[in-house]
Order: structure tokens, then C-alpha cells, then sequence
């Protein structure tokens, strides 16, 4: 084991910075994108119209504002004691050269695997724990940690963290092929803390951006900001200073009691999360995004509960806070001490500029009076913040890290 792997690892750890600049430097084959353009349609040897990439480039990192893809792993490491950072910049560089191989589609330098890289949508995002931050007086705006609810039940397996991946595309084996890669070419500066999948179902059959719905069957994220507006940016992208284009991400695990909660008459689940269960539109009437209407009465009564879980998290009640929500559907198998269950639930990335003014704020709102607190528990949390975009040429960090 230790014999086939050793020529991989030390060229990652001794030469990787050189290795990875000349590569990145280097000019791309005619599949590279233009940086301007999130989507090229490709074609398949047969001629049968193959998945999009979406490119790698940009002033952020694509991943973030894509339509949330059908398959996603998120991966949390923690950096050897004995790295330091130049070292993190080799891995940094490393990784620039897997994220645009992965994304246009081509196999990474000495691959074994290589036959499994196609065009797959895939996206990297990449983020530095509140540790690394600190070690290396990285200074990261908005970037703090999220105190502690009191409905949350955390554990260390699903919680912190120093380095994050979260790696969507369009298709589970694509997604597994490119955490592999990554976490593969890392072990000579990090080791895997937890590793997490899911699924969701954020486009239609033409590939049209459409708000997925989590497994207690709501659709889940018609309060998000659309891309390419002005409140999404406010909302999402740090506005100055070496992060400018970075973001923060806030990673919950959420585990969904599912016998409970489907003991409830269709009346009682729509009451707890105060939207029409098939349209997502607010009880309060009009379509699903038509903004809530959190006065509204019908004699003498709310329309909308006062707990219920779109009138907590609305901005009204929030002094305006907002955050930029990506999920991700799991059900797996555990045993651990209390013996073997199926645990189903919501992976929850919250992307935002300031961690406390925007995650915080509503978080607490919601552990403070929610509904949906009764068939819902976090099991698991991370802050991370996570870096720039980076241009061709460029590589993941070059303008934070450098």
C-alpha cells in the first residue's frame, strides 16, 4: 500500500507548487471556457447532447450560485500539525489544477481512475475553518462562530473542521470520483474530519432552475435571493478587502424525525411551516414567491402562525436578515452505542457575508419559537470561510493566502 502511493504524496508535498503552477499556468486545451460564461453545452463521441460544464473561473467560486446540484458531498479536514502556510498555498495550488480538470471534464495528472472523468456539472467549493484563519492571520470578515442553541444536540463527528470541500454535480459517481481526488491529493497536508451526501432535485427536466423540496416534502429555499441580482450579492458576496468576491458558510446537520411527523394531517404540516405544502406559496396567499404577508387576519386570527416556520425566518422579523440556502437530502444507515437506526435528514448550507448579523440572527429566531423545532434536531455544525474565485492563471487563495 504504502509503496504504490509514495510517488503521488511526495511529489504533492515537496514539488506540488511547482508541479501545480506550471500546470496551471500552462495553456488549457480548446475545451477551456471563457471565464465570462457560467455554461457550455458539450457533445458525447455519439453525437448525443453530454451534461454542461459549468466553468471554474470567475470573481467567485461557481459553485455558490449555481442551481443546487442533484448530488453533493461535503467534505471537512484538519491540517497536520506540522503544516504551515506555504504549505497550505502548495495544496491550495494542487487543488486549482483537480477543480478545473474535474470541472471541463479531464482527468488530473496520474489518475487512476481517469476513465470516470466526464462533464458532470461538477463544482468545487473551497473554505478555511476558524483555526487556519486565526494560525495564519488570515483576518476573514463576518467569519465567527455560531454559539450554541438549545434544541441543538451537536456531535464531534458531524461538527468543525479546518479546510471544507462541498463538491456538487450532476450525477453521485462523478461527485464520489472527485472527492476521491481531492482527498487523495490532500493527504500529504490534511486528514478527512467527516464526510457527508445528499441529493436534491433544484433543476427541471430542461435544466431550469427550480426550488427542491426537502424530504418532509416542502419546498425548501423560496425565501433564496436570485443569482445575479443585487440583493443576492448583498446578501452573499464579501464587498472589500483580500476576501472580496469570498463568502461565509455555515454547514448544519439536520436530522428529521419522519414517523412523527407524518402522523400529521396535511392541515397541521402546512400550519407549522406556513406554505401551501404542493405550491410553496405562503398561506397568506399568491404563488411561491409572493412575499409573505406576516399581518395578515382572517377573523380575527393569524393566517400564518406565530411560530411557524417562513414567518420566523422571514426578514421582517429578522431586522432584514437574509442568507443564501443550498440543502441536500440524506437517509443513511448508523450504528454507533445506541445500536443501528436509519437516520434521515437535511444537509443545510448557509452561505451569507457575516456569519453572526445574518445566520445568527435568524437561527436564533428560530430556535427561540419554530414549529418545525419539535420534528427537527442539528446534529452537527461548521463554520467555514470560503475563498475568492481565482482566474486563469490564477489559483485558489492567490489574492488571501499569498
Amino acid at each position: 500500500m504504502e509503496t504504490r502511493g509514495i510517488g503521488r504524496r511526495k511529489l504533492l508535498g515537496h514539488v506540488g507548487s511547482a508541479v501545480a503552477g506550471a500546470a496551471i499556468a500552462a495553456p488549457a486545451t480548446a475545451a477551456l471556457l471563457d471565464s465570462r460564461s457560467s455554461d457550455r453545452g458539450s457533445r458525447s463521441p455519439g453525437g448525443i447532447a453530454a451534461t454542461p460544464v459549468i466553468s471554474p473561473y470567475g470573481a467567485h467560486q461557481p459553485g455558490i450560485a449555481a442551481p443546487p446540484p442533484a448530488a453533493s458531498t461535503l467534505v471537512a479536514l484538519d491540517l497536520h500539525d506540522d503544516v504551515d502556510r506555504a504549505a497550505v498555498v502548495r495544496l491550495m495550488k494542487v487543488w486549482t489544477t483537480d477543480v478545473v480538470a474535474l470541472a471541463e471534464g479531464r482527468a488530473v495528472p496520474g489518475d487512476p481512475a481517469r476513465d470516470l472523468s466526464q462533464p458532470a456539472r461538477l463544482t468545487v467549493t473551497v473554505g478555511l475553518g476558524r483555526a487556519p484563519v486565526r494560525r495564519f492571520g488570515l483576518d476573514a470578515p463576518g467569519l465567527v462562530a455560531v454559539p450554541a442553541m438549545k434544541h441543538d444536540r451537536l456531535e464531534e463527528r458531524w461538527s468543525g473542521g479546518d479546510l471544507v470541500l462541498v463538491v456538487g454535480g450532476a450525477d453521485g459517481t462523478s461527485v464520489a470520483h472527485a472527492v476521491r481526488t481531492l482527498v487523495r491529493d490532500a493527504r500529504p497536508f490534511a486528514s478527512v474530519r467527516w464526510q457527508q451526501s445528499g441529493t436534491w432535485r433544484g433543476t427541471d427536466g430542461a435544466g431550469k432552475r427550480v426550488t427542491g423540496r426537502n424530504l418532509f416534502a416542502q419546498v425548501d429555499g423560496s425565501a433564496n435571493a436570485l443569482p445575479d441580482t443585487d440583493l443576492f450579492d448583498r446578501t452573499v458576496w464579501i464587498p472589500r478587502g483580500p476576501w472580496t468576491g469570498g463568502t461565509t458558510l455555515v454547514v448544519r446537520r439536520i436530522l428529521m424525525d419522519m414517523d412523527e411527523w407524518e402522523r400529521l394531517t396535511r392541515v397541521e404540516m402546512e400550519a407549522s411551516v406556513g406554505r401551501d405544502l404542493a405550491t410553496g406559496a405562503p398561506l397568506t396567499g399568491g404563488e411561491e414567491l409572493t412575499d409573505i404577508d406576516p399581518d395578515a387576519r382572517e377573523e380575527g386570527r393569524w393566517v400564518i402562525a406565530r411560530d411557524a416556520h417562513a414567518l420566523r425566518a422571514h426578514p421582517s422579523l429578522n431586522g432584514g436578515a437574509r442568507i443564501h440556502r443550498i440543502g441536500a437530502n440524506f437517509t443513511e444507515t448508523v450504528t454507533d452505542a445506541r445500536g443501528t437506526r436509519v437516520e434521515t435528514g437535511l444537509l443545510f448550507s448557509s452561505y451569507q457575508v457575516d456569519v453572526e448579523r445574518q445566520f445568527t440572527r435568524i437561527q436564533q429566531s428560530l430556535d427561540e419559537s419554530d414549529a418545525l423545532n419539535e420534528w427537527t434536531t442539528a446534529v452537527g455544525s461548521a463554520e467555514f470561510a470560503v475563498l475568492p474565485g481565482f482566474r486563469e492563471g490564477g489559483w485558489l487563495g492567490d489574492g488571501v493566502i499569498g
